[in-house]
């Protein structure tokens, strides 16, 4: 018996420990959470989250903060527009408006009275030079004057004696033609000054001086005081810069399309402005280097901003055509180097690259990217191209 029961109690010791290591895990589990248990389906798709399912250019705005922001919108939609040749240019002296001064004889520059840059008058000194030159042909022309008064006087005498019938008219005729001599010769004198006249007045003795022919700027100046000068040597360059020439080259396929009196918009970057003008001259020959014609345009410069040597974009409209979408000038921004517009969506704006042709007027042709009829933010669209930007950095970080 007594062995029965101790068997008995060994089972029952060894039961009561496996029952014990089931139980002890269960008593020290934490109790699962109930967001852990399985999801309820709802049928809907589940949101995307910001990181992973927002739109690349997406930018939510609520139309309150569109407002505060000051955005304006514009219907993107058909325009008639002109087809656009863009070439560059420069701006050069208006060279109808130019004078290359050279002194008319050979001499010593005695002074100079203006300094490079200077505006000058109409009239005003420039420069005062003696020359043996001048000298001797004011001499000849006060011989030549003194010779005629003696002619003229012979010439009186023999008229009368030859009308009293004292002297013979051989020698009345005689004194007639060296009185028509003497006059001849005087005026060779005189047109020998003359040719000293214009810019170069003759003064006293051997100096004459060089004025300026017209209003103008002293653009170039060569002359110093006891430089020795000669018919070759320049002197002075004078410009009117009140008006300049923007010239451009115009290759020969698209000289059809250029013409005189055609509208031309010049422009430069550096400056930040443009002006409108009209093709004033169209080249008939093609430059040996460059194969171009050369086209000219005059421009009103009458605050000097358009300076000699200055680079510009020219812009001549040629043939019209109906473009089926376009937006204004100030939709336009650059997003990652691509020309893009933003339009507005129900969250807000979405950038949009677009493919751009023609412009006029403020407004630019829309090739590719973008429908008639979408929305477009004009005013404030750099604003959104910063917020943009902003959320873009944000994202690397």
């Amino acid at each position: 018996m007594d062995k029965q029961r101790s068997l008995v109690l060994a089972i029952s010791a060894v039961v009561g420990l496996g029952a014990a290591a089931l139980l002890l895990p269960n008593l020290f589990a934490t109790p699962a959470p109930a967001s852990a248990k399985a999801p309820v389906s709802t049928g809907k798709a589940p949101a995307e989250t910001h990181d992973e399912g927002e739109t690349e250019g997406h930018l939510e705005l609520s139309a309150e903060q569109i407002q505060a922001a000051g955005i304006e919108l514009a219907e993107a939609g058909p325009r008639r527009l002109n087809r656009v040749l863009s070439l560059p240019g420069e701006i050069r002296f208006d060279e109808d408006r130019t004078s290359h001064l050279v002194p008319r004889t050979a001499g010593v520059v005695e002074s100079v009275q203006v300094n490079l840059g200077q505006a000058v008058k109409r009239g005003q000194l420039l420069a005062v030079i003696s020359s043996q030159q001048v000298s001797d042909q004011r001499s000849e022309l006060a011989a030549a004057g003194r010779r005629l008064e003696l002619a003229r006087t012979t010439f009186e005498r023999e008229r009368q004696l030859w009308v009293e019938q004292i002297s013979a008219e051989q020698d009345y005729l005689l004194a007639r033609q060296n009185l028509q001599e003497a006059q001849i010769a005087l005026d060779n004198a005189r047109q020998k000054i003359s040719a000293l006249s214009g810019s170069a007045q003759p003064t006293g003795g051997n100096r004459y001086e060089m004025r300026a022919p017209f209003d103008a700027v002293v653009v170039e100046k060569h002359l110093s005081v006891g430089e020795v000068v000669s018919e070759n040597s320049a002197a002075f360059t004078l410009s009117d810069l009140s008006r300049v020439w923007a010239t451009f080259g115009v290759s020969p396929r698209d000289l059809g399309q250029v013409r005189v009196g055609q509208g031309v918009q010049v422009s430069s970057s550096e400056l930040g402005t443009q002006v409108q003008g009209q093709v004033a001259y169209v080249g008939s020959l093609l430059g040996e280097q460059t194969r171009t014609a050369t086209v000219r345009v005059t421009l009103a410069n009458p605050d000097d901003a358009w300076r000699p040597g200055l680079f510009v974009a020219v812009q001549l409209a040629t043939e019209a055509f109906e473009a089926p979408v376009s937006v204004p000038q100030a939709a336009l921004q650059t997003v990652e180097d691509r020309p893009s517009v933003f339009v507005r969506v129900a969250e807000g704006f979405q950038a949009t690259p677009v493919v751009t042709g023609a412009s006029q007027d403020g407004f630019v042709e829309i090739r590719q990217g973008l429908e008639a009829g979408a929305q477009v933010a004009t005013r404030g669209s750099f604003t959104l191209k910063s917020e943009l930007g902003k959320g873009a950095a944000d994202h690397g970080h």
